[in-house]
């Protein structure tokens, strides 16, 4: 699995792009529109276009910071537009747009009803592509762990106390397990990262969703901070006998073992591409397109998966900008996702994409549909 993300760790968790226009080596346009020399301004993003804003701002999660900052540069040669995402963490993207700091915002899990009421304007959620949340770990001679959901939450509890705890060996057969104190490694920042792991951990354990719950930031029982994914990584990797939970390919950059999980259908699954993508089908998107993936019911899924979101308002005063954003958004969920295999991501299944489509193609300007109809 690893040969998948060979190219990723040239990337940077935070992108600011300004390169020269010149040939991309872009991948084909996969959906038919009006990006044509007739149209320039159009889609599928064939190239520059000459009334959309050359700068955008955007700000949130770290979750796909990887594959954004691929985006971004691809993106910059083909139109000449400069994206500056700062991966900041999701609680900072929700804040970012709800204050009209940024363009644009990005986060790990949904906007709740309140805070999408305290926008004042409506916000759109557009999925860009989806990842597996691992386990990751630093225990000198252990290659391999299996984890179930109440083994994970018990010891993010600190009911689970030492790597040598009999649940562990239960499931561990083989192993030979260090009788050392477990040191467990959270997100220190607001974080959709830490939304989505907790919501996985609040369906798999009573005791935890009545004690410390779901949400971007909770109050841990116990551990050490890292800011960010990477800083998660980075704390996991420097700490012996440590665990910690971050999107995959960080703990493939930092060389560190990613759990195997036991999902809801009593199978150990690990976390790639294929059994990312399967935490998706049958579920049935709401039409403002928030959901949670976590603890699927499909046989073959992994248990802790998110659906990563792009943020903008429904309408945008400027139409310069309204216009680079919808352009740039669609050329992410569609020419974009030819990058998603080899960085480490699930692209998005082609029914979430066809009402990813409607959503962008909803962004106004003065009431007006920014996009050419189709």
């Amino acid at each position: 699995m690893r040969s998948l993300w060979r190219s990723s760790a040239a990337f940077l968790a935070v992108a600011v792009i300004a390169a020269a226009c010149g040939g991309s080596g872009q991948p084909a346009a996969t959906s038919a529109g009006t990006g044509t020399a007739a149209n320039p301004c159009g889609i599928p993003v064939t190239g520059r276009c000459a009334s959309e804003a050359r700068s955008l701002s955007g700000a949130g999660a770290t979750f796909p910071a990887v594959i954004y900052t691929k985006w971004i540069d691809e993106y910059n040669k083909l139109t000449g537009v400069q994206v500056n995402y700062q991966a900041i963490g999701s609680g900072g993207g929700i804040k970012g747009i709800t204050d009209k700091t940024v363009d644009f915002g990005a986060t790990d899990n949904a906007m709740t009803d309140q805070q999408l009421a305290d926008a004042k304007s409506p916000v759109l959620h557009l999925p860009a592509v989806m990842g597996g949340i691992v386990a990751t770990y630093n225990v000198a001679g252990v290659t391999s762990l299996k984890l179930t959901g109440d083994t994970l939450s018990g010891i993010f509890l600190g009911d689970i106390k030492k790597w040598s705890d009999p649940k562990l060996a239960a499931d561990n057969p083989g192993i030979n397990f260090p009788a050392a104190d477990i040191v467990t490694v959270h997100r220190s920042d607001g974080s959709g990262t830490t939304a989505v792991f907790t919501d996985y951990l609040a369906k798999v354990n009573a005791t935890w969703k009545s004690k410390v719950g779901a949400g971007q930031t909770v109050e841990w029982p116990g551990g050490i901070g890292g800011k960010g994914n990477d800083g998660v990584a980075g704390a996991v990797k420097s700490t012996p006998n440590s665990i910690g939970y971050v999107e995959l390919i960080y703990a493939l950059q930092q060389k560190l073992g990613a759990a195997t999980l036991k999902n809801s259908a009593g199978k150990f699954v690990d976390a790639n591409l294929d059994s990312v993508s399967k935490a998706a089908v049958g579920v049935t998107l709401p039409d403002d397109l928030r959901a949670s993936l976590t603890n699927s019911s499909n046989a073959d899924a992994y248990s802790i998966v998110a659906m990563t979101y792009l943020l903008t308002y429904r309408e945008v005063a400027d139409k310069g900008k309204a216009l680079a954003m919808a352009r740039y958004f669609w050329w992410g969920t569609h020419e974009g996702q030819a990058f998603a295999k080899d960085l480490g991501y699930a692209p998005l299944p082609a029914d979430v994409l066809a009402k990813v489509e409607a959503k962008i193609r909803s962004i106004t300007s003065g009431g007006q549909a920014v996009l050419p109809a189709q």
